[in-house]
């Protein structure tokens, strides 16, 4: 998983997209039970899927003659070779004109002889080493990055967003220099969804994608986040371990020439004493940074950074599977997971693979699972595709490769649900949707739990941007409607207490580490109730005549109807 709330709305639609009516930001269960009633969703009968194939397709995938499965790699070759093997052999057909591929274009960037990072103008100059205090990447293929001297600006979280009336950029030339920015955006830390960037739920501008773009297009020469493991999500050795090594970016003409010369990471204590060396107070600055209005703060010191790159352009794969449908064949509907995870990582006693078994051998092998039951049912009325997507963990590459040279038409793709890092914590009486409220999708997910008697929760930390951070983002910004699920909290044994324990000791303890391993004396008990629910959801939808839209006001809404109206196919 890549590093990302409203309510329901709905009405029927019927080989057209047509407008739900207008929804509240919080509507009630009742809400929905009425949208399921509108639209038409098929009863599914529970799938035969097997456990023991995602036992064996997990336990191979993230072994160590996987290599942690990075692109370009040994751990590529044999994962396109199990997938392929495994997806014909459960019914499938080769999804690309004949072919399992779509090659995905990318470049590897590697840097090396990384200097400190070095802070002057205060009363004393301030060395950071890379690693331990920050770390920083290019993604211009360049031989050799030399940043000298760079200005140094804070300007809050960075975000340039006229539709709300926020600039953090203002008035503010930052040609040449590096700006100091904050991870999240200006509502986090609100206890409700009210607020200029959806209260406590994260926007999009609190994305670390989106303030490199950002700060790219204002001419800055770097741009450096303050981590903070609360409004990050993650800690500091999320951040080590990803941003060391080989890196991928999509392939550019200009070979990223109009991105910044660097962009990083600094640890909040390190920001705290260059703040201070400029005689400034790091949470002063967070509180002011919250208030509309805020004016950047140059902070009268320079920063100075230097490294090697080597670079090489190559090709990666998504795998792209799919069921024909027995009446409307030219009608979509997507299951997607990546199979990419970080390769080599940072060592930790000895152990430098990191093996991504829960992120996301178990959302790889759903694939497999889901195509072999819904083989075995027979095939529906649409097609369902199966997407294994490369370089999910380098920013949704592969994803978005697909969406912007789609296989099958997106006018014509119904919606689809991602499958991104299953837990092994036992059964649960709900299941966590990221993201709620957004689509009418919710109505299928909601007739495929009331089948299996669990109920929806809504992301617990919707200050995460989950909703942002993995591949089914690359076709909601695009227009399809998509649902993206995580594996209930409320546990049958234990309740929420021992869920939210056991989703904090993987986070804290296995997510994006080398411990990310597979283990024989797992609980899969929740993972095959977790894809009974997947089955259901893509089922009803590769069987239903209704096509899906995003509720009226949400941020993908007009970019459906747009692509829908010349199309003719949603």
């Amino acid at each position: 998983m890549l590093n990302r709330l409203a309510g329901l709305g709905a009405t029927l639609l019927i080989a057209a997209c047509v407008a739900p009516p207008e929804s509240t930001p919080a509507a009630s269960a009742d809400t929905a039970v009425a949208t399921a009633s509108a639209l038409d969703i098929p009863e599914i009968a529970p799938g035969t899927i097997s456990e023991a194939t995602m036992k064996d397709v997990v336990r191979t995938l993230s072994s160590d003659e996987f290599e942690g499965r990075a692109p370009g790699t040994v751990g590529e070759e044999k994962t396109l070779a199990l997938l392929t093997e495994r997806f014909a052999a459960a019914g499938l057909m080769p999804g690309n004109n004949g072919s399992w591929f779509q090659q995905v274009p990318l470049v590897e960037i590697t840097s090396s002889n990384i200097s400190p990072l070095t802070i002057s103008g205060g009363a004393d100059p301030l060395s950071y080493d890379f690693g331990k205090d920050f770390v920083a990447l290019t993604y211009r293929e360049v031989p050799r990055i030399d940043i000298a001297d760079s200005e140094l600006v804070f300007v809050g979280y960075g975000i340039n967003a006229p539709e709300r009336g926020w600039n953090d950029y203002a008035g503010l030339d930052v040609a040449g220099k590096t700006v100091v920015i904050l991870v999240n955006d200006a509502d986090f830390g609100a206890e409700t969804l009210e607020g200029p960037f959806g209260g406590k739920a994260m926007t999009y501008y609190g994305r670390w994608t989106y303030k490199y773009e950002e700060a790219a297009r204002q001419g800055a020469a770097a741009a450096l986040i303050v981590h903070d493991t609360a409004p990050a999500s993650y800690g500091w050795n999320v951040v080590e371990s990803g941003w060391s090594g080989p890196q991928f970016y999509a392939q550019t003409e200009n070979g990223g020439s109009d991105q910044t010369m660097a962009n990083g990471w600094v640890q909040k204590e390190v920001a705290r004493e260059i703040l201070a060396a400029a005689g400034q107070d790091l949470d002063a600055l967070m509180a002011a940074a919250k208030q509309p209005g805020f004016t950047a703060v140059p902070l009268g010191l320079t920063a100075s950074l230097s490294f090697d790159n080597s670079f090489s352009q190559m090709l990666s794969n998504n795998v792209v599977g799919v069921l024909p449908g027995a009446t409307r064949p030219d009608e979509y509907v997507l299951y997607t997971a990546h199979w990419d995870h970080l390769g080599r990582c940072i060592p930790v006693d000895g152990n430098d693979i990191c093996n991504g078994a829960v992120d996301n051998a178990t959302g790889t092998a759903a694939l497999v699972a889901l195509a072999e039951a819904n083989a075995k049912a027979g095939a529906p009325d649409r097609s369902m595709v199966f997407l294994a997507v490369t370089a999910e963990e380098s920013g949704l590459l592969g994803a978005d490769y697909y969406a912007a040279n789609p296989v099958f038409p997106l006018a014509q793709t119904v919606g689809g649900v991602n499958i991104d890092s299953l837990k092994f914590a036992g059964p649960a009486a709900d299941v966590i949707v990221v993201g709620p409220g957004k689509s009418q999708l919710d109505a299928f997910l909601e007739a495929a739990l009331e089948a299996d008697g669990r109920y929806p929760t809504p992301s617990p930390n919707p200050e995460a941007g989950y909703y942002y951070r993995s591949d089914h983002f690359a076709f909601a910004k695009r227009g399809v409607p998509m649902l993206y699920l995580e594996s209930g909290q409320d546990l049958i044994e234990g309740g929420r207490e021992a869920g939210e324990a056991a989703e904090d000791d993987y986070r804290a303890n296995r997510y994006h580490a080398p411990s990310d391993e597979y283990d024989e004396d797992w609980d899969w008990s929740g993972v095959m109730q977790d894809l009974q629910l997947y089955y259901r959801i893509g089922r009803s939808l590769a069987t239903s005549a209704s096509w899906p839209n995003w509720t009226e006001g949400d941020e993908f809404r007009g970019i459906r109807d747009a692509a829908c109206a010349p199309a003719g196919g949603c």
